[in-house]
């Protein structure tokens, strides 16, 4: 087939990620012509370079370092004998085990027709690619992200990894230096130092923040005393070396000069929509190096035809992100519904050790919007009966509340990520903090936590001066 030749479609999608997928099987299966177009892997950067891989390689690491800290629950210490060739086939069958949801059969068997070329925008409502050209009423940009790279002097001369390429190295880092201290950076640099690697992480500010500071002190804390070398507040001067050896030069804010090796460069600093080669101005299709413009509902500000989801939207780089794009297409485009692309509070999780998740705003972000209506409530799991029982009580819930209402929280501990849901599902529903207390919540779990700390916040009204002369007055009563 000749790229002149015209294939008619309702949709066209550019991107077989979370949002791109999402998109063209809901299209598909309410009876559309959609023509999805993936110039790379099925499943985009999450199922084969980032969530999946990530959190594959994260339990192994958390397994090996549950030997090394057996011994508070009662059984014999061991140093483990990590394997980084099984570890990777760990990884490589998790990424095997969800591929087929991904795959291109499966996308075909909805009716989905499924073009793995690059694409481009030839005019406003036509895409084309090496060998086909599509004509369509709608069309959906999900390219996603890729790893940034800074502008240091010497980066480009040598060899350094990303997350697309970190967990397919031949060889267990023996020293690496990662560039970034958000959570990609933190993520893979507490696995990699649990697995036997020796980590040296850097980053121009704080790592983590935006995560609500004490928790993200705990974390810092935590990864010093497993072993790795953390420097905050350095500027990278510059990158030389070759593989196996390389070499960065630093200065801190104090004026320190740092002169750091290592066998390999992670560089984890921040990602970038994926916005080249699609001849955005083609199809009039306005963009910044944030991402594409849009409007709240997610069509182009420019041109009307055109829909962006998850990290080319410029508003976020999350899976979940993406899925709720998509649904927002899907509800906009096809039923006419007046849904918004940020009409929901956003949780965000970072799957180190104890484990973090935010969602809405943080105590400082409150006080600033908000003054003195803002008032704060935690729970401790060194109080939680479930966390007592298994040894692990690092960690709270904390919630920031105005006027009863919760705007934000914050957990950290184990499990975080599945707790922060309860708060997710409150949130998006405007259920009052009164609602996290009005429920009975099984004995004993980490979850209760929730419930714990909305029920410390009505403490003062409940057992008050108040209260108890009510209960006086009321005990009268025959």
């Amino acid at each position: 087939m000749s790229a002149t030749e015209l294939i008619k479609a309702d949709i066209v999608v550019i991107g077989a990620g979370s949002g791109g997928l999402s998109v063209a099987a809901g299209a598909a299966m309410l009876g559309l012509d959609v023509v999805l177009f993936e110039k790379a892997r099925m499943g985009g950067d999450c199922l084969n370079f980032g969530c999946v891989p990530s959190k594959a390689l994260i339990t192994s690491a958390r397994q090996a370092q549950s030997m090394r800290e057996a011994g508070r629950l009662g059984i014999a210490a061991v140093q483990p004998d990590v394997d980084w060739l099984s570890v990777r086939k760990h990884v490589e069958s998790a990424i095997a085990a969800i591929e087929p949801n991904d795959s291109v059969e499966r996308f075909e068997s909805l009716g989905v027709r499924v073009i793995l070329e690059a694409a481009r925008f030839a005019d406003t409502e036509t895409i084309i690619s090496e060998n086909y050209r599509v004509k369509a009423r709608r069309i959906v940009i999900a390219t996603g992200s890729r790893a940034s790279t800074p502008p240091i002097p010497g980066l480009e001369t040598v060899p350094f990894l990303t997350n697309e390429t970190i967990f397919s190295v031949d060889e267990l880092p023996k020293r690496l230096l990662i560039l970034g201290g958000g959570p990609i950076g933190v993520e893979l640099g507490q696995a990699f130092q649990r697995l036997g690697s020796d980590i040296t992480l850097i980053d121009r500010s704080a790592i983590l923040p935006r995560a609500e500071p004490a928790h993200a002190d705990i974390v810092r804390q935590k990864l010093i005393a497993e072993g790795v070398t953390l420097f905050e507040d350095a500027d990278v001067l510059a990158v030389s070396g070759e593989a196996g050896a390389i070499e960065l030069k630093a200065s801190r804010s104090d004026g320190t000069q740092l002169v750091l090796n290592g066998t390999h460069l992670l560089v984890a600093a921040g990602r970038t929509p994926v916005l080249d080669q699609l001849d955005l101005e083609a199809g009039n299709v306005d963009h910044t190096p944030k991402g594409i413009e849009t409007k709240a509902n997610l069509r182009s500000t420019s041109n009307s035809r055109v829909w962006i989801v998850g990290d080319a939207a410029g508003r976020g780089q999350f899976t979940h992100l993406a899925g709720w794009h998509a649904s927002v297409f899907v509800r906009n485009a096809l039923f006419k519904s007046r849904s918004k692309a940020d009409g929901l509070p956003l949780p965000a999780v970072t799957y180190c050790e104890p484990e973090m998740a935010q969602i809405g705003l943080s105590e400082h972000q409150a006080r600033i919007q908000h003054g003195d209506d803002v008032s704060v409530s935690t729970f401790s799991f060194d109080e939680n009966d479930r966390a007592i029982a298994e040894a692990d009580t690092v960690g709270e819930v904390k919630l920031v509340l105005r006027k009863g209402a919760v705007i934000g929280a914050s957990v950290l501990g184990a499990g975080a990520g599945d707790i922060i849901q309860m708060l997710a599902l409150a949130m998006s529903n405007g259920l009052k903090a009164k609602a996290l207390t009005n429920f009975i919540s099984p004995y004993p779990t980490r979850t209760e936590a929730v419930k714990r700390a909305a029920s410390a916040h009505f403490q003062p009204l409940v057992f008050g001066k108040w209260a108890k002369r009510l209960v006086a007055l009321l005990q009268r009563i025959p």
